[in-house]
């Protein structure tokens, strides 16, 4: 599925993201400026194991200044298929190749400020090849167990919102 993408003036276009100023309509007609990330999409990946185990990264985020637990995510190149470019972050940040993926969803990431569009991915099958990081990537994988995940859940210790997205989604469709 592809949205429309609002136009309006470019004032950076970086090697991920381009961010414009655009003009939206508000309640009364009037224009109100806005910002809009435009970005290319993305995936996120739950990688589970033979064993039902869950493999999530811990993941340093300059933008917080802290590790935080995720699923495996990255951006898509232009043109690329989603699929393609999840079976590629899996291998970089956990070390993992899967067999098989199956699609969970899509999420729009942040709909009031991004164009974001993120393709979600069940990955079984695993095997371990070694993690391809990039330079500025400072990522440890863990395979932890269902009630260790769900517990972190509702400890509040998985803060990141793709990977509370994801897990939900996979989580509350166990019953089909």
């Amino acid at each position: 599925m592809s949205d429309p993408v609002p136009s309006g003036q470019t004032v950076l276009v970086g090697p991920r993201v381009e961010i414009r100023l655009v003009e939206v309509a508000g309640r009364a007609g009037q224009s109100v400026p806005r910002e809009l990330v435009v970005h290319p999409g993305s995936v996120a990946i739950l990688p589970l194991t033979d064993e039902g185990k869950m493999v999530l990264i811990r993941n340093w985020r300059f933008t917080v200044g802290r590790e935080l637990w995720e699923l495996p995510a990255g951006t898509l190149e232009k043109g690329e298929d989603p699929q393609v470019c999840a079976a590629r972050e899996l291998r970089e940040e956990t070390g993992y190749t899967a067999r098989t993926f199956r699609k969970l969803g899509e999420l729009l990431i942040a709909p009031a400020i991004s164009t974001e569009r993120m393709h979600a991915y069940l990955a079984t099958g695993l095997t371990w090849v070694g993690q391809e990081l990039d330079a500025a990537e400072r990522i440890e994988s863990e395979v932890l167990t269902l009630e260790r995940v769900r517990h972190m859940l509702l400890a509040g210790q998985i803060e990141d919102g793709k990977t509370i997205a994801v897990l939900s989604l996979y989580l509350l469709g166990e019953d089909r």
